[in-house]
């Protein structure tokens, strides 16, 4: 029996993994890969799974806890511009089973647990602004959380939220998928703030705790978008009034554009320096990176911080309501 990640985020600091795209794009996929979908990244799930396995054990080789599955894209809207949207279980069911693969080799060779998140992304439309409807959005994220839930997956991960609309059509489809399968797995909430400090459609921190926790979610955190310096402030918030475990996942600083693309400044130094003084101040359960880090980046994190205690937060919770701006 694998250990409760619930047990663990209330006890001691869980690392995950960081960036995958930019792994899989070093492994120089072949369009034959993509199936002539190119930057279909979820494809490769199913024409090279030891690709993207390779990338799951560079993680777990440096001493993460947990990994992400390649499912970020496995969603209605993602999967529709490709024409396969009606492959939005098959992908995320194979995402999930090659990282619960990689999880339990490595756990076979130390004894140590490892974990995988099952990583539901927010897509490219947007329904609050009429982009897509709820009820479609709602159904398709069931089939991306029966998918990892049934290919292996640990917990649920709702990452880069950008709508608070799109995001609790996650959450409730993410819930009816754990209801239909009947077993009950943490979920994880992570909004992206954006260097305006606010998500895009305008949503402050204090709206979405206000609008996500009464949804029973088991955690709320930060990721993307930003390096850390960017989401102090917020996570701050997040430990002062949330009364459930929190995390924070990010970039490794903020792009600059070159000839060659875009490049994160940060330094495998620099972010885990960031990450020790986050777990020393405010107490996240579950840290790790998003874009811009790699391996070298998490080594770092995890000689820091993997298996602190959490910090002993007294969160104040603000009794109130939320528009979609405010709390």
């Amino acid at each position: 029996m694998r250990r409760s990640l619930r047990d663990e985020f209330a006890t001691r600091v869980v690392v995950a993994d960081g960036a995958m795209g930019t792994m899989l794009q070093a492994a120089d996929p072949s369009m034959e890969d993509f199936r002539n979908l190119e930057g279909c990244n979820e494809v490769l799930n199913l024409t090279r799974p030891d690709i993207v396995a390779s990338v799951h054990d560079a993680y777990f080789s440096v001493g993460v806890d947990c990994v992400e599955t390649n499912t970020f894209g496995a969603n209605l809207a993602a999967l529709a511009e490709y024409g396969i949207e009606h492959q939005v279980y098959e992908l995320s069911e194979a995402g999930a089973r090659i990282a619960r693969g990689a999880a339990d080799a490595h756990t076979a060779v130390d004894g140590r647990p490892r974990w995988v998140l099952g990583s539901m992304g927010p897509g490219t439309k947007l329904p609050t602004l009429g982009h897509i409807a709820y009820e479609p959005l709602r159904e398709a994220f069931q089939q991306n959380a029966e998918g990892l839930i049934r290919g292996g997956a640990d917990a649920l991960l709702i990452e880069t939220s950008q709508d608070l609309l799109q995001t609790k059509a996650a959450v409730v489809g993410a819930r009816r998928a754990l209801d239909w399968v009947g077993v009950d797995l943490p979920l994880i909430v992570q909004v992206t703030v954006e260097t305006t400090g606010t998500m895009l459609l305008g949503s402050e921190i204090g709206a979405a705790l206000t609008a996500l926790e009464p949804l029973g979610i088991d955690m709320i955190g930060l990721n993307c978008a930003t390096g850390p310096a960017e989401m102090s402030e917020h996570l701050r918030h997040l430990s002062r009034h949330a009364r459930i475990p929190i995390s924070v996942m990010p970039n490794a600083g903020l792009p600059v554009l070159t000839s060659d693309g875009a490049h994160y400044p940060l330094s495998p130094t620099e972010l885990a320096d960031a990450q020790e003084q986050f777990v020393r101040e405010y107490g996240p359960s579950l840290v790790g990176g998003c874009c811009g880090t790699t391996p070298a980046h998490l080594r770092e994190i995890v000689e820091r911080v993997r298996g602190a205690a959490v910090l002993d937060r007294r969160p104040v919770s603000e009794p109130g309501a939320s528009s979609l701006y405010a709390h």
